[in-house]
């Protein structure tokens, strides 16, 4: 599955390429500017698309990562703690 989004990623990076060169150049000139600022806003969107496919989620959403590895631990720390807690209380009374 990784291979495919490296492959399909970087693909799409050069036809995001192509068309960021191809607005450009349409917007150099004054007639064609209509068009040429439509694709070179098409050619950006391409090159974020072709960015999340290549890395990997934990780059792209950091905080989100955090908060689901934070999560995972606490759950485990809850369940191996569950029984201590009452012995906890036993103890100091």
């Amino acid at each position: 599955m990784r291979a495919l989004n490296i492959l399909l990623g970087s693909l799409l990076w050069i036809v995001a390429g192509l068309v960021l060169l191809l607005g450009a150049v349409l917007s150099i000139t004054i007639v064609l500017l209509p068009v040429g600022i439509p694709l070179f806003l098409l050619g950006q969107w391409l090159m974020r698309m072709a960015m999340a496919l290549l890395v990997p989620r934990a780059v792209r959403h950091p905080l989100e990562a955090g908060r689901k590895k934070g999560s995972k631990t606490a759950t485990k720390v809850r369940k191996r703690t569950k029984g201590s807690w009452k012995k906890v209380r036993k103890a100091l009374s």
